[in-house]
């Protein structure tokens, strides 16, 4: 199949998604063009199979904001007409999903129809979509796709109490490659904590559902009761206020802040336990991506992280906010080494289930099904 993917093409875990589910269908022998306002992060390759379509913004004086939906569906027909797409999947409702229905509309114009699969993330839903200025452009595009799939059963049951969807939502889970967390990566803990030390991580865009001034004082409390270092990776707004949190604590010689990486498998296969205190999260793939490493999770009990993190099992959960029970939990598995060492091997033996293997499968048959049923109906 010729696929056209639509994605954010940053840090985010939905960008992340796209991305590696499109090199994947790749190496299956698929035709993927990802179409996007720049190259995407995880995108560390072109080959025979793989095509980036950048959409670019025209710049005019008039626009305060450039119309970006509007660059991107004009791009989306240029693209499906002159590489003959099969499908399009859009990953993020807003404006994606938008863009992708003004551009199918364009193209039955032409004579030319083509499904249109659209994958919600979580902000997209959850919070940009809930706002009163974007609701209604949310329901019409979800509605309006021909299929539509999330990454947790929890982001469809709040996409369709919120929206009053009546489309059928299938539920398909994020995922990761293990090969890019394997086991013989070159593992150097002794430059990062001393051999006594635990090792401490969070990944996340620095924003405020993030938490990460709970990051900071759940680490305070490990440290209080055991040596420890923090590594705190990825960038965003909060980071300045995150660091000045640190200094005033008096933990800057215990915290690292490591920045955005492309990488993280290195820094992983070093940590003893991955802190997700989070606010809102539709899935958690950062805390699935520790536990391919054999690294237990302490999370909150939001959204998707259920989905991901079994409590007492491969980690624990707790409510938002509530660091003590954070610090508890996470002294729990820290301790004592044998218990550690089974709670990483839990963790690593529940991550498998989300491995490509098991997962992809289910977006190619939605491909499949929706190329056959889609001719099927133009007939």
């Amino acid at each position: 199949m010729r696929i056209g993917v639509v994605l954010y093409p940053t840090f985010g875990g939905s960008g992340v998604v796209a991305t590696e589910l499109g090199k994947y269908l790749a190496t299956e022998g698929h035709e993927i063009h990802f179409i996007t306002y720049s190259q995407p992060v995880r995108l560390d390759f072109m080959s025979d199979s793989i095509y980036y379509h950048e959409v670019r913004i025209p710049d005019y004086p008039l626009f305060q904001y450039p119309p970006y939906e509007t660059a991107l569906a004009s791009r989306l027909v240029d693209v499906a007409v002159r590489e003959h797409l099969d499908l399009i999947h859009v990953h993020y409702a807003i404006p994606h999903a938008f863009a992708a229905y003004m551009a199918k509309m364009m193209l039955l114009g032409q004579g030319i129809s083509i499904p249109i699969v659209t994958t919600l993330h979580g902000t997209d839903i959850t919070l940009v979509g809930k706002h009163p200025s974007y609701k209604p452009a949310v329901t019409f595009s979800i509605e309006h796709s021909d299929y539509v799939t999330s990454v947790s059963e929890s982001l469809k049951s709040e996409t369709r109490s919120f929206f009053g969807i009546q489309k059928p939502i299938e539920v398909i889970p994020n995922f990761i490659d293990f090969q890019m967390y394997r086991p013989n990566l070159p593992c150097k803990r002794d430059k990062w904590a001393a051999e006594n030390e635990r090792i401490v991580v969070h990944i996340s865009n620095f924003r405020k559902l993030k938490r990460t001034a709970d990051v900071i004082r759940i680490f305070e409390g490990i440290s209080n009761e055991l040596p420890a270092r923090l590594l705190m990776i990825g960038d965003g707004p909060d980071r300045d206020r995150s660091e000045q949190l640190v200094w005033d604590l008096g933990l800057s010689n215990r915290v690292r802040f490591i920045g955005k990486s492309t990488d993280i498998a290195p820094l992983l296969c070093i940590s003893d336990l991955f802190l997700l205190p989070s606010e809102s999260e539709s899935f958690g793939l950062a805390a699935l991506e520790a536990m391919a490493c054999y690294v237990p999770a302490v999370t909150t009990n939001a959204g998707g992280l259920p989905e991901v993190n079994v409590h007492g099992q491969t980690g624990y959960l707790a409510d938002v906010g509530d660091v003590n029970a954070m610090v508890q939990y996470s002294l729990d598995i820290l301790r004592d080494t044998n218990t550690l060492e089974g709670f990483k091997t839990r963790a690593y033996d529940h991550a498998q289930k989300f491995s490509v293997d098991q997962v992809i499968p289910s977006y190619v048959s939605l491909y499949e099904r929706a190329v056959q049923e889609h001719k099927a109906h133009n007939l």
